[in-house]
């Protein structure tokens, strides 16, 4: 696929601002760390919490091919008006890739459907994220696993609905399991979640991780077809009752 893509970076930005130990392994933020691995764009943008319509205004929103999201401890801040803008592009084809703690956000509670909770543990663990579907473009280019030295935990059940591909399972230091890298198709839009990028560790530096994340981008692409038609069809394909 050599289309290069719009793709828009969401991050509260919050973190970074607010605690020491964040700023040190993220100075500029999460999300300029995220852009700086991504190479499938040929338009990048960053948008946070704070400014105007939390940076997703409906002219951003439509010319991104790609969303990518993370939040964190700011999910009740954002305004359910802009979950719905951004839920109605999606539902039109735009995609979507949802990190880590973003799993609790109102955009992927709302596509999914479900209270979206977990277990969690944060010591810092090691993380092994196992690939589960070999065939899946997501992992083009990642060897049998991903090793983290230092993870927050998930752990099951992750209370999501079935996915449409999982494509990667996390196993930690502590024993638990997680369904780390799951598909789903919604409306004309794909949606893709990726459990790793706690705060604390530098795991959005990692090469495998950001190629993860620059492949789910060609993944989750907006496909070029018309737009489906809903409502009444007054003009049937064929004559009827001939």
């Amino acid at each position: 696929m050599n289309k290069k893509l719009n793709v828009t970076i969401w991050n509260e930005f919050y973190h970074e601002k607010n605690n020491e130990k964040v700023a040190e392994v993220y100075p500029q933020g999460i999300h300029q760390v995220i852009a700086d691995g991504i190479e499938s764009a040929s338009k990048i943008r960053t948008a946070t919490l704070d400014m105007p319509e939390h940076g997703l205004t409906e002219e951003v929103l439509n010319d991104t091919d790609v969303l990518i999201w993370w939040g964190h401890m700011a999910h009740d801040k954002v305004e359910d008006a802009i979950v719905e803008r951004v839920h109605q592009r999606v539902l039109q084809g735009m995609g979507l890739i949802v990190l880590h703690s973003g799993h609790f956000s109102k955009i992927f509670k709302k596509l999914m459907g479900t209270t979206c909770d977990l277990q969690w543990r944060e010591v810092g663990e090691k993380e092994r994220i196992w690939v589960v579907n070999p065939a899946h473009p997501i992992v083009e280019g990642i060897d049998r696993f991903i090793e983290l030295p230092q993870e927050e935990m998930y752990g099951e059940h992750f209370d999501i609905p079935q996915p449409d591909e999982l494509v990667m399972v996390s196993w930690f230091e502590g024993g638990e399991v997680f369904r780390s890298g799951c598909c789903y198709s919604r409306g004309a839009g794909k949606i893709f979640y990726f459990r790793p990028g706690h705060e604390t560790f530098p795991t959005y530096y990692h090469p495998q991780i950001r190629k993860v994340i620059d492949n789910a981008i060609k993944w989750a692409a907006p496909v070029a077809r018309p737009t489906p038609t809903y409502g009444h069809a007054p003009e049937p394909l064929e004559k009827i009752g001939q």
